[in-house]
């Protein structure tokens, strides 16, 4: 047997001003997308800003659904949006947030599994990394270049492939 040690790589920033500035704008238009996200359910609202290779932003939010696989995270809205309405325009970043309607988000908000997932079949389909931006309400903010470090096991397409 042998033991394997997974190591994740992270930035931790204090505060926006600490981004460049292009980075502070996008993380600004995803605390704007917010405003978009239908969340009556959670009342947990995302929003997510999509910054694609040609300086395009997409912005997608949280949109929730009474039965409840029904609904789609940020994330997953901004990203099939930009290549819907952009196929072949690469995404360089995405940043994250969110806000609660009965507490304060104080620690940055992670993709959920399945926009992880997303995230890697983006990063596989376009044969580049995307950095990934995540802030709570307030407080610290966490930035990494590419997925493997929020999905260190990716599954990925080589697993889909059948003999012939």
């Amino acid at each position: 047997m042998e033991v394997r040690k997974l190591e994740v790589k992270f930035e931790q920033y204090n505060e926006r001003g600490e981004l460049n500035k292009e980075e502070q704008a996008l993380l600004k238009q995803a605390v704007d997308a917010v405003d978009g996200s239908y969340a009556p359910y959670s009342e947990f609202h995302v929003g997510a800003a999509v910054l694609l290779e040609n300086g395009v932003v997409v912005k997608g939010s949280n949109q929730e659904n009474s039965a409840y696989p029904s609904g789609l995270c940020a994330e997953r809205v901004a990203l099939f949006y930009a290549n819907a309405q952009y196929p072949g325009v690469a995404v360089k970043a995405i940043a994250i947030t969110a806000k609660a309607d009965h507490f304060i988000i104080e620690t940055p908000i992670a993709p959920c599994g399945a926009c992880r997932q997303v995230i890697s079949e983006t990063e596989h389909r376009q044969q580049n990394k995307i950095r990934v931006i995540m802030q709570g309400q307030h407080g610290k903010i966490m930035a990494t270049e590419g997925i493997e470090n929020l999905l260190p096991l990716v599954f990925q397409e080589e697993k889909l492939k059948k003999k012939k």
